[in-house]
C-alpha cells in the first residue's frame, strides 16, 4: 500500500506493456494502420482498449453506446467482448474514417453487433430517448468534440441504468487542464467539464491516469 503515485517512465510503462497487454493481431493491425492517420491522436491507447473491454465483462454489458467511433478501435475492444445479441449504438459523423472501422467489423466477425449511426450524435441520443430508451444501456464510451462532453454525458445518463457506466476520455487533455495560461476553447471545455462531474452527486466516479485520462461515472 502507497499513498503515493509511482512514476510511469518509459522504461516502465514498456514493462507494463510486457506484462499485461494482450491485443489480438487484428487490434494491432487497425491500431497501426491507424497511426499513420492525420488524425492518430483521437484513437485510445491499446492498454485503454483492454480495459473498457475489463469493463464490459465485468458488468455483464449487452447494450452499449459510444460516441466518437473514429476508425472503429475502441469499438472493436468492446464488441468482442459483448455476448451474440449485444449492440453498440455507435455515433460518428465521418463515412470516411469509419469506413476503416467498418472494413474491421467485418473481418472480425462483429459488424451485426455494431448499429453505425452517421449523424450528430446528440441528434442519435436524443432519437434513443425520444424512442423510450431510457435506462436500457449499461454502458457508455464518450470520446468525440470536447466542446460537446456536458451535452453527450448528460443524455448518456439518462440512456443508461442504474449501475450503468460512462467512460469519458482525454479528461487530462495533454496535461493542458493544468496549465493556467492555457485558454484554448477545448482545454476550457475539458475543465469545466471535470469541475461539473466532480460535483455531480448523480454518480460515483474515479478518473483513471491511463493514455489520456479516463473518468469513469456510475449512475447511482
Amino acid at each position: 500500500m502507497s499513498r503515493t503515485a509511482t512514476v510511469v517512465t518509459e522504461n516502465l510503462a514498456a514493462y507494463i506493456r510486457s506484462v499485461s497487454q494482450r491485443e489480438p493481431e487484428l487490434l494491432t493491425r487497425l491500431r497501426e494502420e491507424t497511426a499513420d492517420h492525420p488524425q492518430a491522436s483521437c484513437q485510445i491507447s491499446a492498454d485503454q482498449g483492454q480495459f473498457l473491454q475489463m469493463l464490459i465483462r465485468l458488468l455483464g454489458a449487452r447494450r452499449t453506446i459510444e460516441v466518437g467511433v473514429f476508425t472503429g478501435y475502441s469499438s472493436l475492444w468492446v464488441a468482442l467482448a459483448l455476448p451474440p445479441d449485444g449492440c453498440i449504438v455507435a455515433c460518428d459523423v465521418s463515412d470516411e474514417y469509419t469506413r476503416v472501422a467498418r472494413r474491421y467489423w467485418k473481418e472480425a466477425g462483429v459488424a451485426d453487433k455494431i448499429d453505425l449511426r452517421l449523424a450528430p450524435a446528440v441528434e442519435t441520443l436524443d432519437a434513443l430517448l425520444a424512442a423510450g430508451e431510457a435506462g436500457t444501456y449499461d454502458f457508455a464510451f464518450i470520446d468525440a468534440d470536447k466542446r460537446n462532453y456536458p451535452a453527450y454525458y448528460e443524455r448518456c445518463l439518462e440512456l443508461i441504468r442504474p449501475r450503468g457506466l460512462i467512460a469519458i476520455d482525454n479528461v487530462l487533455w495533454h496535461a493542458r487542464v493544468i496549465d493556467p495560461d492555457n485558454h484554448d476553447a477545448d482545454t476550457l471545455a475539458v475543465r469545466e467539464f471535470n469541475r461539473g462531474l466532480h460535483a455531480d452527486d448523480r454518480v460515483w466516479i474515479s478518473l483513471v491516469t491511463m493514455g489520456d485520462g479516463l473518468t469513469l461515472a456510475m449512475k447511482k
